[in-house]
């Protein structure tokens, strides 16, 4: 059966890419390209919606859909954990399906599962995260949810040692862990979780060298949306990690 797709945030990047996997897929049909100022009323008709916009714009784009009965897939940033169990508690019982995927990459996903098991045996934990100096929020979803999945392993351990954190250049405290943002011309994105201990130190890295990478995430999204339920945040939720983590 064929899923009706529209894509909010069309134009952009990565919202052109999502419209040619839509478009090369015999699985789905693109029925509507909005960008972020677009009337979101256009969407009607989709039994999907990709959010791939702003975060300021994001929460309007969901609220709408869900609203309507179109399940989501959000590529969107600014999505803390804050927000997201207010829409967890909005979905409960909903046959309306969200998912916040805040990278696309298998293979930060696969960077952030393997931080999250470091993070049991550091003490010092810190982030360095660099995009483009287009990208508008700070810090990236991706490295929000990096921190906030270690701090989730780190339960028992309490939070970890980061000194100084009163001072500005400390960067932005996510779970206890400090986040530090570069925004830099001529660069896609990285993410550099640091880990250090007695002697030694462990960096977790993970570069995207081109947008290409994403395709395999954004089929993994479409086709976890067609039957999703609820709220389901990660890339990492739709594949199978071994039971890491």
């Amino acid at each position: 059966m064929i899923t009706k797709v529209a894509v909010v945030g069309a134009t952009g990047r990565l919202g052109s890419l999502v419209c040619d996997i839509v478009e090369q897929s015999s699985d789905y049909d693109l029925v509507a390209r909005l960008d972020s100022k677009g009337p979101l009323e256009d969407m009607l008709g989709a039994q999907i919606a990709v959010d791939v916009t702003l975060p300021g714009v994001s929460q309007r784009v969901v609220d709408f859909a869900v609203s309507h009965g179109i399940s989501v897939v959000v590529g969107t940033s600014g999505w803390s954990a804050d927000r997201i169990t207010s829409l967890e508690n909005h979905l409960a019982g909903s046959e309306v399906g969200v998912l916040v995927i805040p990278n696309f990459s298998l293979g930060s996903a696969l960077a952030t599962s393997f931080a999250t098991i470091a993070a049991r045996y550091f003490e010092s934990i810190e982030i360095v995260e660099t995009h483009a100096a287009t990208k508008v929020d700070s810090p990236s979803g991706t490295a929000v949810r990096t921190a906030e999945l270690m701090g989730v392993a780190r339960a028992t351990l309490g939070p970890v040692i980061a000194p100084h954190t009163d001072q500005r250049a400390r960067g932005q405290q996510v779970a206890s862990i400090p986040i530090h943002s570069l925004r830099l011309d001529g660069v896609l994105a990285r993410q550099d979780v640091v880990f250090s201990g007695n002697g030694e130190t462990v960096t977790v890295s993970h570069q995207t060298l081109s947008n290409e990478s994403y395709r395999a995430g954004i089929h993994l999204a479409l086709d976890a949306a067609r039957t999703a339920t609820g709220v389901t945040v990660g890339l990492d939720k739709l594949i199978d990690l071994g039971g890491a983590g």
